[in-house]
């Protein structure tokens, strides 16, 4: 069952944390348009709010929160209800697919991947982006896990974690980049995103299917 609660009763929360912390988000922002293909139909799975379709020129996304969509709606994203488990989308459709901060909200994470590769083209590409258990900002997370309404009932998983489940389900790694250096207070400015994993929070996976 979506793990809709959250995002349905704390929108304004939800949207808070962006505005608290801009500077984490435009990071982000710039390690997403690293790997981000310039050409082609994209949707984004999870769009939440539609904070980064918006911000990154994509226009159509899924998500099963009711008030998620509404809010993602008036921001000009066309968006429809679907969970990443059973996508709203016909086969090998779509040129790229974007997965933000989705991945431990879903209750299957190799059914959400396989869907994805069932959507993509014969080589599409599934960027995913999340915060790496092993970082400092993830331990954080898990160590207040019981205290968040956001990720009371999320799951964590590390950077190889995410690289099984796309081997495992048809794609090539192509690239991964890192960003968020530091804890979530420090980032005071637009941080440049560096290749690899391990010393950033936020973890950009492009993989090719």
């Amino acid at each position: 069952m979506a793990k809709t609660a959250p995002f349905d009763n704390y929108l304004a929360e939800y949207e808070q944390w962006f505005d608290d912390h801009y500077f984490v988000f435009l990071s982000e922002l710039e390690a997403i348009r690293n790997v981000l293909p310039t050409k082609g139909k994209g949707v984004e799975i999870g769009v939440g709010s539609g904070l980064f379709a918006s911000a990154l020129g994509i226009s159509k996304g899924c998500d099963p929160s009711e008030n998620m969509r509404a809010k993602a709606i008036a921001r000009g994203i066309n968006v429809v209800n679907g969970i990443a488990e059973d996508l709203p989308y016909g086969n090998a459709s779509i040129d790229y697919a974007l997965m933000i901060t989705t991945i431990c909200f879903v209750d299957d994470p190799q059914q959400s991947i396989r869907e994805i590769h069932r959507i993509l083209k014969p080589h599409g590409k599934l960027i995913i982006g999340f915060v790496d258990k092993d970082s400092p900002v993830g331990k954080e997370y898990l160590k207040n896990k019981e205290q968040s309404i956001f990720y009371k009932d999320a799951s964590f998983f590390s950077t190889e974690d995410i690289y099984k489940f796309l081997q495992f389900n048809g794609f090539t790694i192509r690239q991964t980049y890192q960003t968020v250096f530091g804890a979530l207070t420090d980032v005071n400015e637009i941080q440049r995103p560096e290749k690899g994993f391990s010393k950033g929070s936020f973890v950009v996976i492009k993989a090719k299917k």
